[in-house]
This record gives C-alpha cells, structure tokens and sequence, in this order.
C-alpha cells in the first residue's frame, strides 16, 4: 500500500478523511459481515488504495466504487487489473462525491460497503439510502463513536438524530469494533462496523416531515417535547396537543421516542389535522 501510494505521489489527507485499511484480515471480515454474494451490486464509498475493493470483487458480481480523488479514482482500476485481473471487469469507478450522487450506472446496487471518511459518515450513508432505493442493506465502517450513535436505542445516551433517521431506512445494528492499527495512516480513535437492513418505512408519512420533526425534538435535549417541537407546531399548547393526539406524554424529551412515536407526530402535523401526505419523500 505504501509503495502503491508512493507511486502515484499520494499522501492521505485529514479533508478528506483518508485512512486507508491494510489489514487482510479485516478487509475478509468486513465482507463476511455484510453477508453479500455473487448476485449482489454493491456501491463502495472512498475506496482508497483498493484494499476493500479487491476483497469485494472477490465475493459479489460487480462493484461500482465512488471516488471523490481523482488520483485514486484514475489508479483504481489499474490496480485491480494487476491484482485481480479475472474480475477486473466486474468494476466500475465513478468520480464523484458520494454526497451528490443520485444514480449509477449499470443494474441497481443492493448494497453499501465501504469505510467511510469520519467528517461525512452519516450525510453519506443518509444521502445514498434516500437516493438508491435498491439498497437493501448497508455495511459501514465508521468512527466509533458515531457507530454508537447510529446503533443507539431510544433511551440512551448515545440516542439522537442520527439514531431516528437511520432507523427509517431500516434495523440498525453494531456489528463489530475495528482497532486503530489496521489502518494507515493510524487515526486517533477507533472504528465500528455498522448493519443496517432495510425495511419499510412508516406508512402514511412523509419522510421530509417526519425528520424536520426529529431535528426540533434533538435541537434542546434537555427540553421536553411540549418545549421543543414549539418552533414546529407553532406554539408550546400546540405542541402539546399535537403530542397527545400522538398518545405521547408532552413531558418527555426526544431520546425517549422511536421512529414510529415520531411518526405518529408527524402524521398530525404542526396542525394537528391529521395526516399531511402519504409516502415516502
């Protein structure tokens, strides 16, 4: 990996959140973890160097890897060709942000794997599960702590924003921790492996509705509920009512509710006429 890196004059940068992973063992367990196959499109997030990528090809049919360094995203493809040249043709490299993808080329991707940058992990993994409805399940490797946070139970303290709205998309699960060592350069924290499978959302509601009412219940946590979702509703009575025609307690704080409570909410709208649309935004 260093030469490979010396060789294209590639030095990791912070911005971009670059920690490559160069441990054999891992790149295998993330890919047991995922419990993808041969019939699997999956979508690889800053694949770096290719350590990841080449462990991927190994087990699924194709593998379309988002690179926003087009150094990396240039080199890519040669290194698989050298390395692993009977599935050098089952790669496709799209240089872009992966915040700003909206499709993909070829057949749908079914799942994400990647390691992603530590400063953008929940933005991506939010943006792709919203943009790549085929997604059915997702594999991350995050910072540690924002593994707790997506994995978090209502009640935690650990439990927020990201907690609800990864729940929206699917069951939220820790897979894992993976040490400092394994990477390069070594970060100052550690990693956790993320599972998320897909699910159907709530019915009835509109995802743009029911997050903006996630991020007022999250925005004062030590509030409650009758004093956060004020700015929404309109005023705290209204909040109120709105939160009893939920069947909430107006005296809780948001860390209490799941995905469906909030649902429940949302439904009424800051009105509290009842259901405002239907679907899924």
């Amino acid at each position: 990996m260093r030469r490979l890196a010396a060789e294209l004059d590639v030095r990791p940068t912070k911005q971009l959140g670059q920690n490559f992973v160069h441990d054999a063992n891992t790149v295998r367990r993330i890919v047991r973890a995922a419990g993808v196959g041969p019939d699997d499109v999956v979508v690889e997030v800053g694949p770096g160097l290719g350590s990841l990528t080449l462990g991927l090809l190994d087990a699924v049919g194709r593998v379309v890897a988002v690179e926003i360094d087009p150094v990396l995203a240039e080199a890519l493809p040669r290194t698989v060709a050298e390395r692993a040249p009977s599935v050098a043709a089952n790669l496709e490299v799209v240089r872009a942000d992966a915040l700003t993808v909206d499709t993909l080329p070829g057949p749908p991707p079914t799942a994400l794997i990647a390691n992603l940058p530590y400063n953008v992990a929940v933005p991506v993994l939010l943006h792709l599960l919203e943009r790549l409805p085929s997604l059915k399940s997702a594999l991350v490797m995050v910072q540690l702590e924002v593994a707790d946070r997506l994995a978090a139970p209502p009640g935690s303290r650990t439990y927020g924003v990201p907690s609800v709205k990864a729940r929206w998309y699917g069951d939220v699960q820790r897979v894992g921790t993976v040490g400092r060592q394994v990477f390069w350069p070594v970060p100052n924290v550690e990693s956790g492996l993320v599972s998320l499978v897909r699910h159907d959302p709530p019915a009835d509601v509109d995802r743009k509705q029911l997050f903006a009412v996630v991020d007022a219940a999250f925005a004062q946590r030590r509030k409650t509920l009758r004093s956060t979702l004020a700015g929404w509703a309109g005023s705290p009575a209204a909040a109120e009512a709105v939160l009893r025609a939920a069947g909430v307690d107006p005296g809780l704080r948001g860390e209490a509710l799941g995905v469906e409570e909030f649902a429940a909410i949302a439904r009424l709208g800051p009105e509290g006429k009842g259901p405002q649309s239907t679907g899924a935004a």
